[in-house]
């Protein structure tokens, strides 16, 4: 496989360190000025160009490129943040506009976008206790800015969010990021055991309790001790056990059963559930004052629909794996492929996408993952059983041209970000330099 090659048209040898440091699989070749740089050009034939400077230096190159036949993609880096020029910079034809100071993750992404290749697979700190939560959306990463907030105290949390959205990850990470790090972390699925059984597991219980206890076990309670109790699918819990757990957030004490003595735990909980637990407490399904008792601190997980941006690096995540377990002959996604995934609805959210890879590893025999190769349940469109019959009306009929269109659209995602314009490029799954050739193009502030 051929390196990259590219064209480092700067002064600056920060940049060629930081573009090294992006892509070290890389042959990186530099010039000083724009036009050494044409004259490099014409010799290594290069894959990409990152030039830096101003419109003044930079747009004749631009003017060039696009009037050369296989001239390659250039990502611009502007001297300074001025909306006017990153305008000029992408009208004369830039792929991308950066502005200093740039971030590692920025040029990657810009790079990749330019050369019409999947993002880089991310890189993360092993000492990061929530390095195994992947995302780059800001809804995500927000969540694990709070996780790891209330990680450094004692307060009992609350994750919320659908199967297979990442609720035992976030447990983990909170558990290990936390005080009681060196403690144990002892998980419990309350859907997952009898409810007869349930709170034996739970608190434990005495050498004849009942007909089958020959001997004393310890509960989930007293295994957590100076650690975290993870408490999955809370809302499956049976009201006897309900009651107890109240009794334990609130006095800090368990009863075994069969023990006439009360005994002191020290633990922290951290709950999830799936369910809607204010739907069940109107069903008289869960206690109100257990709610609030864990509601001390909420985190809601989003699903994978809402965060579509995610779908690439999980999935390379998961492949980068995958190669390095079993190895994988795939190397990369087709951009044809992940807009079919990004259309998917992800029911199982997470844990669908890793089973979906776990299938192409198997039957996906080339490099690239392209669209035939994915499983039928992902190509198909999602049913239309509980939409609608009702005809949608047609953009058309509103009366707007499509660039009165796509000034309204712009126009909404700037008011709901409250003019945060790097929140609204995300929203809008564009650069921020694109967003602001936009925005200038419809003199919108």
């Amino acid at each position: 496989m051929n390196l990259p090659v590219f064209l480092l048209i700067s002064k600056d040898p920060g940049l060629r360190h930081l573009l090294q440091t992006a892509f070290p699989q890389s042959s990186i070749h530099s010039a000083g000025t724009a036009s050494e740089g044409l004259i490099l050009l014409a010799k290594i034939s290069p894959s990409l160009v990152v030039g830096e400077g101003s419109p003044h230096t930079l747009v004749p190159l631009l003017e060039y490129a696009r009037q050369s036949p296989g001239f390659p993609p250039v990502v611009a880096i502007g001297d300074r943040d001025s909306v006017k020029d990153a305008v000029e910079i992408m009208r004369a034809g830039a792929a991308d506009c950066l502005t200093k100071p740039i971030l590692l993750e920025d040029l990657q992404t810009a790079i990749a976008r330019a050369l019409h290749q999947p993002c880089p697979v991310p890189s993360f700190s092993p000492h990061d206790p929530f390095a195994s939560i992947i995302s780059v959306s800001p809804q995500m990463n927000l969540m694990k800015q709070l996780a790891k907030e209330v990680a450094s105290s004692d307060a009992t949390v609350l994750i919320s969010g659908e199967s297979g959205t990442g609720k035992e990850l976030f447990a983990e990470a909170i558990h290990r990021e936390s005080p009681r790090a060196a403690g144990p972390l002892v998980a419990l699925n309350c859907a997952g055991i009898p409810e007869n059984l349930l709170e034996a597991e739970l608190f434990g219980y005495e050498s004849g309790a009942f007909t089958d206890a020959k001997r004393a076990k310890p509960g989930r309670f007293q295994l957590a001790e100076g650690g975290t109790l993870f408490l999955d699918e809370i809302g499956e819990m049976s009201p006897m056990a309900q009651a107890k757990l109240l009794r334990v957030l609130e006095n800090h004490t368990i009863d075994p059963l069969g023990d006439t003595r009360s005994h002191k735990v020290n633990i922290r909980i951290v709950a999830a559930t799936n369910e809607d637990l204010l739907a069940r407490i109107k069903a008289g399904r869960f206690r109100l004052d257990l709610y609030y008792r864990l509601n001390v601190y909420q985190l809601r997980i989003p699903p994978l629909r809402e965060r579509l941006e995610d779908i690439e690096p999980i999935l390379l995540i998961f492949l980068d794996r995958a190669r390095k377990e079993r190895g994988c002959r795939i190397k990369t996604i087709a951009p044809s492929t992940l807009a079919v995934l990004q259309k998917h609805d992800w029911p199982g959210n997470v844990r669908e996408l890793h089973n979906v890879v776990e299938w192409l590893t198997i039957t996906c025999k080339e490099e690239m993952i392209e669209p035939r190769h994915l499983p039928a349940s992902v190509k198909t469109p999602p049913s239309t059983d509980n939409l609608s019959l009702e005809p949608r009306p047609s953009l058309l009929a509103f009366g707007l041209s499509f660039q009165e269109m796509e000034k309204k659209i712009l126009e909404e995602a700037l008011k709901k970000t409250s003019g945060n314009v790097s929140e609204a490029s995300r929203l809008l799954k564009m650069t921020r330099n694109t967003l602001r050739y936009r925005m200038a193009k419809y003199e919108l502030q």
